[in-house]
């Protein structure tokens, strides 16, 4: 005989339901944040929204400027009436999504794409869809299992923030194989990057230890009570006068935010990164056309250029790299424009 739920239990859940609702605030522009681009106001005005989310959050139509939806560009003026409108938590799901990947190479064993800036790699809370793995999982059809459903194939991540070269396995085997290869350090990880200020030197190290902040969950530091070894080689590739510095940045550890923490301690912070202070830090940079270019990024100014790693069947060593995407490439020109 079919079994009948509890009458209580139905009511528990019929409340819990009820809360999740969607949350509306609003904010009035104030003098202060006079002239902002929308989505950095949201992300300072709404705790809790990082930028990406607020950017997220305006594309999808839930921020309201006046009465009207808006682009995540838009300046806002002082006396503007913003409206954001939070959407109910929806579960993760690894479920195959059509979302176009830019492949650099594919074989039975290994994918390795150009993941562009804002791509989530892997399904979680507030990212429940629309991932990278969502994505690969549409395209290869199955993916290795070692790292359970919602990671699937995901051996190494990369920020939302942060565009660029990454490598993901179809089978157990090429899994466990370039795991091993990340723990030896025998991954080749090259980056570039743009922060801000005047490196001393032309090239330098970072070797602080790092982990969770003690007084922000959501910050690296070395600052911490249980840092883990972090290795970060660098060197100057182009200098804009005393306000910026392109550099080639060399991971011989993976840690969560390394470049980003270790830039930001060391007094430069990444162009676009809010959470370390690349945006609050733009006094550095002189008003005019450069100050303007540097404002228009939007994200970190970070790019996984080069990954080299073993071919998990054959052994033979292989390096792929990503060319800069069309944001970071427009601030390169327009900072060289604005530096002659």
């Amino acid at each position: 005989m079919q079994g009948t739920e509890d009458p209580a239990r139905i009511r528990t859940h019929r409340r819990a339901q009820a809360l999740i609702i969607m949350q509306t605030s609003t904010t009035i522009v104030d003098k202060q944040h006079d002239g902002m681009r929308l989505d950095a106001f949201v992300a300072e005005t709404v705790p809790g929204v990082s930028r990406s989310q607020a950017k997220r959050l305006i594309d999808q139509g839930h921020v309201i400027v006046a009465g009207r939806e808006a682009k995540p560009s838009l300046a806002v003026s002082a006396g503007d009436s913003v409206s954001v409108t939070i959407p109910p938590p929806v579960e993760p799901s690894a479920a195959p999504e059509d979302i176009p990947l830019e492949i650099i190479h594919e074989d039975d064993d290994v994918i390795v794409i150009n993941k562009p800036a804002g791509l989530v790699v892997h399904p979680a809370a507030g990212h429940p869809s629309g991932t990278l793995v969502n994505a690969l999982l549409s395209h290869c059809g199955g993916l290795s299992s070692v790292g359970g459903e919602m990671r699937a194939g995901i051996v190494h991540r990369l920020d939302v923030g942060t565009s660029g070269v990454m490598v993901a396995t179809k089978n157990d085997a090429a899994h466990r194989s370039l795991t091993s290869q990340f723990q030896a350090r025998t991954v080749e990880k090259v980056y570039v990057a743009m922060v801000l200020g005047s490196l001393r030197t032309e090239s330098g190290s970072f070797d602080a230890p790092l982990g969770r902040s003690r007084g922000d969950r959501k910050r690296i530091s070395s600052h911490t009570t249980k840092g883990r070894v972090a290795l970060t080689d660098w060197r100057v590739l182009e200098r804009f006068g005393k306000a910026l510095c392109w550099v080639e940045v060399t991971l011989h550890t993976g840690r969560t935010h390394q470049i980003r923490a270790h830039f930001a301690e060391a007094g430069h912070a990444l162009v676009g990164d809010p959470l370390y202070g690349g945006e609050k830090k733009l006094s550095r940079v002189p008003a005019g056309p450069m100050r303007d270019a540097v404002e228009s990024l939007g994200r970190p100014a970070l790019h996984a250029w080069r990954l080299g790693f073993d071919h998990p069947r054959t052994g033979k060593r292989m390096r792929f790299t990503a060319p800069l995407p069309d944001d970071l490439e427009s601030l390169l020109k327009a900072l060289r424009k604005a530096a002659t």
